[in-house]
């Protein structure tokens, strides 16, 4: 499975590089912390039943609290056939330690 670092995130993000952010954490774990950028909150549990939200076309980088989760969802992803996807490595909790050290490490 194909991983991007926070650093290389966070320089896509600065850059207005065209992706889809899927966070797949579930609801109350984005009040603990969070990337202000535009995304798609679909929790892994509903991922495969919300499949159709998502669109083929494009690049797909999932996010979860460590990274377990997010590479679970691109093979998830992969198995229903989409092509161009990553997962943020060491999720959000290493966006906190590398790129945001505002944010907390749950």
């Amino acid at each position: 499975m194909k991983e991007i670092t926070a650093e290389e995130l966070k320089q896509k993000i600065e850059n207005g590089d065209s992706f889809t952010l899927l966070d797949v954490r579930d609801a109350h774990e984005l009040f603990i912390s969070n990337i202000e950028t535009e995304k798609i909150n679909i929790p892994y549990d509903d991922l495969k039943g919300r499949l159709g939200e998502l669109s083929k076309e494009g690049e797909i980088i999932a996010m979860c609290r460590s990274g377990n989760s997010s590479t679970d969802a691109c093979n998830l992803l992969a198995d229903a056939g989409f092509t161009n996807v990553k997962s943020l490595k060491g999720g959000i909790n290493e966006w906190a330690s590398k790129v945001d050290s505002s944010l907390p490490i749950y």
